[in-house]
């Protein structure tokens, strides 16, 4: 039964560190900054948010030059 425990802990911080390294928390981190800010407010599709958030990225003159 430990080892089941153990796994499944371990388990977790991998998905933890997934979601952390492919930015797929930063979705959920908005959507629940939004819905606590305002429950009736309207909140962006992943696909949108993604948009403006590699619109920004692309657009900030710190980011430097990229080719591709």
């Amino acid at each position: 039964m430990r080892t089941l425990q153990g796994v499944r802990k371990i388990a977790g911080r991998i998905r933890w560190f997934w979601r952390e390294a492919s930015g797929e928390a930063t979705y959920g981190r908005y959507v629940a900054h939004a819905r606590a800010h305002d429950p009736e407010a309207e909140v962006l599709s992943r696909r949108d948010f993604e948009r403006q958030r590699t619109d920004a990225r692309e657009a900030d003159p710190r980011e430097g030059f990229r080719c591709c």
